[in-house]
């Protein structure tokens, strides 16, 4: 471990001998960060956090107390094998989170991006990957294995299920269960949750411009309202909107779905 008087460790802090933690780190009042635990500089972790490793965390993350990262799969198989937890730069990780390893019968980490907000009590189980600017509100669960991308929402309460993904600027509202892959820059609600409309707040925010705005809407249109086949539509929808890159997005996303969209 590096030294730590300019990184403001409180007394209280355990620290593993063969911890890693940059000069710029940190440390809360009774937090534990156990061996094979990296940490990059700018970082603040919390009082009473619990960091587990093998874990690699990145630059001016904020870690709120109680969280719990690098723990443990919560997964029957596991016997203790040495899988990861990586998490990037800019996250705010709030109050009560829980981030847990991989497992060698997935990809073996689980990954966090970059700049994303996840909220108090929020869970990401093993071998999920979350891309940037991600929010999870409060209480938001994910199985192991989800998948989400970039700007992708969860509202409070929300669930996902494992294996699933949520496509680029999904929102899944409050309150909700995604049994199968949300699509891009849809907005989905329900105790099973089904297809509301485009996430146009999303959108507007992430600065999408209005041809790819109004572009994604007719997809949409010819995908889940023309009446025709599945691999119709997608193939009418390329035809007319592929040019679009979002489009493009979207389309390969629903012709690559393992479990299925919310349509």
């Amino acid at each position: 471990m590096l030294n730590p008087e300019p990184a403001g460790i409180h007394p209280t802090a355990v620290i593993h001998p063969r911890a890693e933690l940059d000069s710029g780190v940190a440390v809360g009042p009774f937090a534990v960060i156990g061996e094979g635990v990296k940490v990059g500089a700018g970082t603040v972790i919390g009082a009473h956090v619990v960091l587990e490793g093998p874990a690699a965390i990145g630059r001016d993350n904020r870690i709120g107390p109680f969280a719990c990262l690098g723990g443990a799969p919560q997964h029957v198989s596991y016997r203790g094998e040495p899988t990861r937890l990586r998490v990037g730069d800019r996250n705010l990780i709030r109050e009560y989170v829980t981030l847990h390893r991989g497992t060698v019968s997935g990809r073996g980490e689980t990954v966090v991006g970059n700049d994303n907000f996840i909220m108090i009590g929020c869970h990401v189980a093993h071998d999920c990957v979350l891309g940037n600017h991600v929010l999870m509100a409060n209480q938001a669960l994910l199985a192991g294995h989800v998948i989400l991308e970039d700007h992708a929402v969860l509202g409070g309460l929300s669930g996902v299920h494992q294996y699933c993904r949520v496509g680029r600027g999904a929102m899944l509202a409050a309150i909700s269960g995604a049994p199968m892959d949300v699509p891009p820059w849809s907005l989905v609600a329900g105790d099973r949750a089904r297809f509301i409309g485009l996430n146009r707040v999303g959108i507007k925010r992430v600065g999408l411009s209005l041809e790819t705005a109004h572009a994604l809407r007719r997809a949409y249109r010819t995908i889940f309202r023309s009446g025709l086949r599945l691999e119709e539509a997608l193939v009418k929808a390329q035809e007319e909107f592929g040019a679009d890159p979002e489009v493009a997005h979207l389309l390969e996303f629903i012709r690559t779905s393992q479990r299925g969209v919310i349509r």
